[in-house]
């Protein structure tokens, strides 16, 4: 057995997260946690709303609200859609919490401490309109490197070069539209991730297991020469730099009232704090999960995040952990995943483009969204999410494919074996044939989860459900009763156990429906694990219901979707053109 500890990229805090928020980090995190409990291993899934920033203060002054207030109230909400999606959080945190505040205030001074962190004079764009410094991403104007006409302040879009606001051509506010802005100088303190470059480029070019998608990112950063990083802003909502340490220490430096900390530069740390306030919670110790003089040594620590958070994961957040010199746990293998885009573009809530994760319960079951954004996960490339693919993955592969089976074989054995396991029958070839294919399917099925290739595990899945509805095919026990009902016995017996080993492998993807089939199926919990074993023991997955043992027909376990429904939803969310 092994410890897993498992964290996907922060959800901001600026409003419900869209489903390619949902595809690119928090769902597959929580279908690998998932698949690695059924395995045995010991599995911390953490997570937080990252709550600081301008974004932030906007939102909630959009909304009429005070910004403690707004995020208090978001972080409910989308508590709420993570469970409303059966993310299995161990623990759900906030970036604002007091245990954030004081891990944050600690690496700063230890960073302070190892001369990685200096105060530069730099200049920054002022709005007057605003009558504000603007951060970043508050600044929008034509990238200088490519001609871009909306890059923001931090990063091209288009061509994804890293920039500084003040290179912008025709800066303007994106706070205000205004174009009334000046580059004024103001005082930060600096983070020198310059200094760690080459440290950097070892840990990235040592590391295993990442996809050529994340390693790409980070090396393409060093090339271009990394550069320092400011981890203040001129804002009032987030990690003062001038507070106490909560253990009583001094100031990193006199002279930052009205500074906060750089959301970039706290966010990350929030997955040690919120591990701290689980541990709190359930009387569990922190530290072996993260500090290695304490254990974490042995734990495999697995990151899930889009492309655009990759580069402050494997660069900045690192040069925190090894700039500190102390006993940190830094990520083994980071999983990196492109955009789900919408019929091809940005999703956009001002156009009301885009499905959200409150809404989208409103058009189908969690395990619906689950299913097709795995089936159909970024991996390779950015993916296009139209709901008219939604519509043909849904009814082919759950309605059809699952669906059909499980209402197949649980009716028939209602009807001709007062919904009972019967005896009798001999093996032929059909159970043969079906035998081999789980030998060589289940396997590899494992064997993709544990490499983090979501698509390959959906596609697999599927293919064992079809293998299913083939064996029925082989074994026909409709026609066979009409003359042998011994032979009928056996294709319903082997059928009820596909289904009950149809409902165990589903659990981590579509886990409502996994646990409707199994509850039909009278599967206690203690028999739900993926303790398969060698090929003997799979032998035995389609014999493990005992005879007589009761069964019942689950409620429809998929509805189609029908053309009506997709011409609906499309008007209502912007699909199409």
């Amino acid at each position: 057995m092994a410890r897993i500890l498992v964290t996907s990229a922060l959800p901001y805090i600026n409003g419900v997260k869209h489903l390619g928020n949902l595809a690119g980090s928090m769902l597959p995190a929580d279908i690998y946690a998932r698949a690695m409990r059924l395995l045995g291993h010991e599995v911390l899934y953490i997570c937080a709303t990252d709550e600081h920033g301008t974004p932030a203060e906007l939102a909630a002054q959009d909304a009429g609200m005070d910004v403690a207030e707004y995020c208090e109230k978001m972080h409910q909400a989308q508590a709420g859609a993570g469970a409303q999606f059966k993310l299995s959080y161990d623990y759900f945190g906030r970036s604002s919490a007091p245990s954030n505040h004081a891990l944050t205030q600690h690496f700063a001074r230890v960073l302070e401490e190892n001369d990685l962190i200096e105060e530069r004079i730099s200049k920054q764009v002022y709005s007057n309109a605003d009558g504000r410094f603007l951060p970043d991403r508050y600044v929008e104007g034509t990238c200088p490197n490519c001609g871009f006409e909306a890059a923001r302040g931090d990063q091209c879009d288009s061509c994804g070069k890293l920039l500084d606001p003040i290179d912008l051509i025709n800066p303007y506010s994106a706070v205000s539209g205004s174009t009334d802005v000046e580059v004024r100088e103001t005082n930060h303190l600096y983070l020198k991730q310059s200094v760690m470059s080459e440290r950097l480029r070892d840990w990235v070019n040592a590391a295993k297991g990442w996809p050529h998608l994340a390693s790409s990112i980070a090396l393409k950063w060093l090339d271009e020469g990394l550069r320092d990083r400011s981890i203040t802003r001129d804002l009032s909502w987030g990690i003062p730099v001038t507070q106490n340490g909560a253990d009583g220490s001094k100031k990193i430096r006199s002279g930052f009232d009205g500074k906060v900390f750089y959301v970039w530069f706290d966010a990350p740390i929030e997955y040690i704090a919120a591990t701290q306030d689980w541990a709190a919670q359930t009387g569990a110790d922190w530290e072996r999960w993260w500090r290695t003089d304490k254990g974490a040594d042995d734990v495999s620590y697995v990151q899930f995040m889009g492309k655009d958070n990759v580069a402050f994961h494997t660069l900045s957040f690192p040069t925190t952990i090894i700039g500190s010199a102390e006993p940190w746990k830094l990520v083994d293998q980071l999983k990196a995943f492109n955009w789900v885009t919408w019929y091809g573009g940005k999703f956009s809530t001002s156009q009301k483009r885009g499905v959200f994760m409150d809404q989208a319960l409103n058009i189908a079951p969690s395990d619906y969204w689950r299913w097709h954004l795995m089936a159909n996960a970024p991996e390779g490339n950015d993916a296009s999410f139209t709901f008219e693919e939604f519509q043909a993955t849904i009814n082919s592969d759950l309605a059809n494919v699952l669906g059909n089976f499980v209402n197949r074989i649980t009716k028939y054995a209602a009807g001709k074996f007062d919904g009972k396991v019967p005896d009798g029958g001999v093996a032929g070839e059909a159970e043969a044939w079906i035998i081999s294919e789980l030998e060589a399917r289940i396997p590899a099925l494992i064997a993709y989860y544990e490499a983090k290739e979501f698509r390959k595990a959906a596609a697999e899945t599927r293919a064992i459900w079809a293998a299913g509805n083939e064996y029925l095919t082989k074994a026909a026990p409709w026609t066979h009763y009409k003359t042998d009902i011994d032979q009928a016995a056996i294709g319903t017996r082997i059928g009820l156990n596909l289904a009950a080993l149809f409902g165990v492998l589903a659990q981590p993807i579509i886990p409502d429906a996994a646990d409707k089939i199994l509850a039909a199926l009278g599967v206690p919990q203690d028999n739900r694990s993926w303790d398969f074993g060698d090929k003997e023991q799979i032998k035995t997955l389609i014999e493990a219901l005992p005879i007589g043992h009761a069964v019942g027909a689950p409620d429809v376990l998929f509805s189609k979707i029908e053309d009506d429904d997709v011409a609906q939803w499309s008007a209502k969310f912007g699909g199409g053109a």
